[in-house]
């Protein structure tokens, strides 16, 4: 491929994005820049503190509990206070929880901290997921939560490199950075990122169902799917729980192990991108049925592993996995997620998440210490085999395309631009968040077209933040086509008139 090539498919990728979108992807990106917390809490405790293994786990369970107990909560706040009130609590308490770990020296304290940080820590993922769904079109998101998967993975692999130099230094020094680089994320949310959350129509005969968390928990199709994520986390969890436990036992040094699982992140941030370009328009279905098998017997092809050469292998085999797993799990998400509850229903899949990070150590520890590591291999296979049935069964009626037919109703579809339009019945829209600054392009245009009774053929145009044009067959003619920015307002006019008998209606109204 020449230079000419790559440097179209790079802009190709990055491009369409609305401002916020960037907003949010840098402070995700500084955010993982410091997560020297997630990477050294092990060996502070164990070598700074001279504590034991057994207590090493129990404070990583603890954090993993802190989120499980976040999740739901911060999914609530999410849709009931806002994204941007939810992640500024969220990462303000992170930095505050994130410093007073690095004072904290009884055991009972570290323990109480650890879980504190692992709960606010947690409590900003459903408010991200749920803005980027609000601000970025429907037809970009596997792109964009592609993007951002990326800048999770650039921003960890340059963070670990770094809090191994800043450890051997101090390791308060590295707890005090994190919370200075979080402080920094809530300071971008705050001063360059708007409200997102759409806001209810609330016009007489338009009331939408109130969405609770007792809704969430009913809706079968969805909770199956969370309960796949969980099978899939895992299985993934094993590359930071059993992984090093297994190379260990077999004799492999931890520079080895770091070696093998320094091609994880090599890989993502080398091939998230292309690979995702090729696979944000194909049938999801097909690829969560591929990814979750690549994740099963690519753990399970450890139990074969004798040389670095052939654990590297397996490695490459569930990092394709979780490549193509991340951005088309969390379009399919958004897609089953009513507008108005999306915080709730992000933060009932990060629970999945959550909930696999206090149960994956647990499970790793009792099979291979009961039956050996080559059973836990063979279970990580059994699993990935049973997700991607699961896969299959769940997604076998799902309407195709990009459109998103949702349960209280609104669906988003692209924009139809034609000279002539049958008269269709009103298709309802989703609602615009107040997602940009005044002035801001959105990337997409809202249009409606209406025609009332007489007779005759009419042509309606507007022209405001973009212009579209609506043509409606009907009665008496009175058309109306209005753009609409994504802060849900526009400018411009329209016009129509004509005679011939017969009813009109509604052509329609989108949003992308």
């Amino acid at each position: 491929m020449t230079v000419a090539a790559l440097k179209r498919a790079a802009k190709e990728s990055v491009s369409g994005l609305p401002r916020a979108f960037w907003w949010l992807w840098t402070s995700t990106l500084v955010n993982r820049l410091g997560a020297f917390v997630a990477t050294f809490t092990a060996l502070y405790l164990t070598l700074e503190r001279g504590y034991s293994a057994s207590y090493a786990g129990l404070v990583a369970a603890l954090h993993g509990l802190g989120g499980v107990v976040s999740s739901l909560g911060a999914g609530v706040m999410a849709d009931r206070l806002g994204r941007r009130p939810t992640l500024l609590i969220s990462q303000t308490s992170t930095a505050a929880s994130v410093a007073l770990l690095g004072f904290m020296e009884h055991p009972v304290a570290i323990a109480a901290v650890a879980g504190l940080v692992g709960m606010t820590s947690n409590a900003s993922r459903p408010a991200v997921q749920a803005m980027m769904a609000d601000i970025v079109r429907p037809e970009d998101r596997v792109r964009a939560f592609a993007l951002n998967y990326w800048a999770i993975n650039l921003g960890f692999a340059i963070s670990s490199a770094c809090a191994g130099l800043i450890a051997e230094y101090s390791y308060l020094a590295g707890f005090l950075g994190e919370a200075a680089l979080t402080l920094v994320c809530a300071v971008v949310v705050f001063v360059k990122l708007p409200e997102s959350r759409p806001e209810r129509d609330t016009s007489a005969g338009s009331a939408e169902p109130e969405i609770g968390l007792g809704t969430v928990l009913r809706d079968g199709r969805y909770m199956g799917v969370v309960g796949l994520s969980f099978l899939l986390a895992l299985i993934f969890m094993q590359s930071s729980v059993a992984l090093p436990v297994a190379m260990g036992m077999d004799g492999w040094s931890p520079s080895d192990y770091g070696l093998v699982i320094a091609l994880n992140g090599v890989l993502i941030i080398a091939l998230q991108i292309p690979v995702t370009r090729l696979i944000e328009h194909r049938d999801p279905q097909r690829l969560l049925v591929v990814s979750a098998l690549l994740a099963g017997y690519g753990f399970g092809l450890t139990a074969f592993a004798g040389s670095l050469g052939v654990y590297a292998l397996t490695v490459v085999v569930w990092t394709l996995a979780e490549i193509v797993n991340s951005p088309t799990q969390m379009g399919l998400v958004v897609r089953l997620s009513p507008v108005h509850g999306r915080g709730r229903y992000q933060g009932v899949h990060t629970l999945s998440w959550s909930a696999a990070a206090l149960i994956a150590p647990l499970m790793a520890g009792y099979v291979i210490d009961r039956f050996g590591a080559a059973w836990l291999w063979a279970s990580c296979a059994v699993i990935g085999t049973v997700a991607a049935l699961g896969y299959w069964l769940l997604m076998r009626d799902l309407p195709a395309g990009p459109a998103e037919s949702r349960r209280d109703g609104a669906t988003a579809v692209p924009v139809q631009r034609a000279e002539r339009a049958p008269a269709l019945a009103p298709a309802p829209a989703e609602p615009v968040p107040a997602a940009f600054p005044a002035g801001e392009p959105s990337g997409g245009i809202g249009a409606e077209a209406m025609a009332g009774t007489a007779a005759g053929t009419v042509a309606g145009t507007e022209t405001g933040a973009g212009s579209c044009t609506a043509v409606v067959t009907g009665s008496e003619i009175e058309a109306e086509a209005r753009v609409e920015a994504a802060t849900g307002t526009g400018a411009g006019t329209g016009a129509g008139a004509g005679t011939v008998g017969g009813t009109a209606t509604a052509v329609g109204k989108t949003r992308v």
